[in-house]
């Protein structure tokens, strides 16, 4: 095992740790009050909602991409991985709909889910891409049932009046990092590698226009940066899917 394989281990193990060890952090109460609430056509919420077009059209070209014949894969199992990402993808589209149309924690638990989907996709295809094919496959299932099991606890302490959000903001910062770490320290088996870096970058884009909502609706008079959020996090994924059609084999590259 190399020693970038065993920080990105590390890094792992130490965030499952602050999940169990860190004291509980209640869901903020004023996390539902979106700057943008103008009703358009009897829909409430509708450009919160609407946006969400944008997650519907990635997940979709991205399911086109993975099955139809356009990704460049060296093993026909290594799709798996970005099929999962991109139906998270899709799936964030509906998720994401319901929960603006009547903003509140039950209907938001409904949006997380799908996003892990998403995240545990994204970080397996790497582990197979970087590390080992065999374990990044192995170890998509019970990332998956980690990731979801994060949204479950979250809501299950919500409902017993013990909200802990931390699990899923740990996994969801662990996703961003690991991903970071595994571009830097560990060479793809594919060109196109620090695409990875560009994804990085619309999703922090997507956080910064979350947390300036409302100034960015004040200064446009149109938009809000929560709305323009999901059209920031739903590019990573187009950038995923030019990744996919347009990179090749490193070894074969270096030979052409």
């Amino acid at each position: 095992m190399s020693r970038s394989t065993t920080f990105v281990i590390a890094f792992t193990l130490l965030t499952v740790a602050a999940a169990f060890l860190l004291p509980p952090l209640p869901q903020p109460l004023d996390y539902h009050d979106f700057a943008d609430q103008r009703d358009v056509l009897g829909i409430h919420n509708f450009f919160d909602v609407f946006s969400n077009v944008a997650f519907l059209l990635a997940g979709l070209a991205g399911l086109f991409v993975v099955f139809g014949g356009r990704a460049r894969f060296e093993f026909p199992a290594e799709r798996w991985p970005y099929a999962v990402f991109f139906l998270g993808v899709l799936m964030t589209a509906a998720g994401s709909a319901w929960y603006h149309l009547s903003p509140d924690n039950e209907t938001l638990f409904w949006d997380r889910l799908p996003m892990t989907i998403a995240f545990m996709g994204l970080i397996a295809s790497q582990v197979v891409e970087r590390i080992s094919v065999r374990a990044g496959l192995v170890l998509l299932g019970p990332m998956l049932l980690l990731g979801m099991a994060s949204v479950v606890y979250w809501i299950a302490t919500e409902r017993a009046g013990a909200g802990n959000v931390l699990p899923y903001a740990l996994l969801q910062g662990y996703a961003v990092v690991v991903l970071l770490m595994m571009a830097a320290l560990l060479p793809s088996r594919y060109t196109r590698a620090n695409d990875l870096y560009f994804i990085f970058g619309w999703y922090v884009l997507a956080k910064l226009l979350e947390f300036f909502d409302a100034k960015v609706l004040a200064y446009s008079h149109l938009v809000s940066g929560h709305s323009l959020k999901h059209v920031a996090a739903a590019v990573a994924g187009v950038v995923v899917c030019r990744m996919l059609m347009q990179r090749t084999l490193a070894g074969r590259d270096r030979e052409a």
